[in-house]
């Protein structure tokens, strides 16, 4: 894989268009995005579809008018842009790009690039958690059928790896979940999976130095 993905590809627009970004050529859209609640309102387009700043006011715990704004800003760089609207009294939004993709190797250049890169980073573990407390309250609440029990869950497996099998594996987990999703487009069962990929090699460290990562 030649960088990190920003966000999973949306379930309506399977279709769009990636966006792969360059730390000298969107240096200033690098620092648009930086900002946290620009990050979470570009996510809830590509998840959940086009909404208004009010929809969005409501799922993030914002004013209408901050999120307003912040899809304006959002605009401004390409990222979100008008829908088609159900009436006349309040602009939809909609996410442009179904992925915002990069090289980490080019994002190391400036701090700004390795700031976006660290909040992305940190906006995406704040999106696990989410997703699953959601997970858990829809299995209680009934929302997702038992046949969901077994397969759910999370690894935090810690192989040793060289760079290239690090590499040779992020790339086969994406060709492999391309593949399901083509091949689940059309079956009624399938549900949106929140499917979170991390590899963070970890320097070796001498006993006794630090406390053991937690496993």
């Amino acid at each position: 894989m030649a960088g990190d993905q920003e966000n999973e590809r949306s379930r309506r627009d399977p279709d769009a268009p990636d966006r792969v970004l360059d730390p000298e050529r969107d240096a200033a859209a690098l620092k648009a995005l930086t900002h946290p609640l620009r990050i979470r309102l570009l996510g809830h387009l590509r998840q959940d579809g086009p909404a208004t700043a009010s929809e969005l006011a409501v799922r993030t715990g914002e004013s209408s008018a901050s999120t307003s704004y912040h899809l304006r800003v959002l605009a401004k760089y390409g990222f979100v842009a008008e829908a088609e609207h159900r009436d006349g009294r309040e602009r939809r939004w909609r996410a442009v790009h179904a992925v915002t993709s990069w090289s980490n190797e080019a994002m190391e250049a400036t701090a700004g690039s390795r700031a976006y890169v660290t909040a992305t980073r940190r906006a995406q573990i704040a999106h696990l958690e989410a997703s699953l407390v959601q997970h858990e309250a829809d299995l209680a609440g009934g929302r997702l059928g038992r046949e969901w029990v077994e397969p759910s869950g999370i690894s935090d497996l810690m192989p040793r790896l060289t760079p290239e099998s690090l590499t040779e594996l992020l790339g086969m987990i994406d060709r492999t979940l391309a593949e399901l999703t083509a091949r689940d487009a059309a079956d009624p069962r399938a549900v949106q999976v929140m499917f979170l990929t991390a590899g963070l090699p970890l320097a070796p460290r001498a006993p006794g130095t630090e406390a053991e990562p937690p496993r």
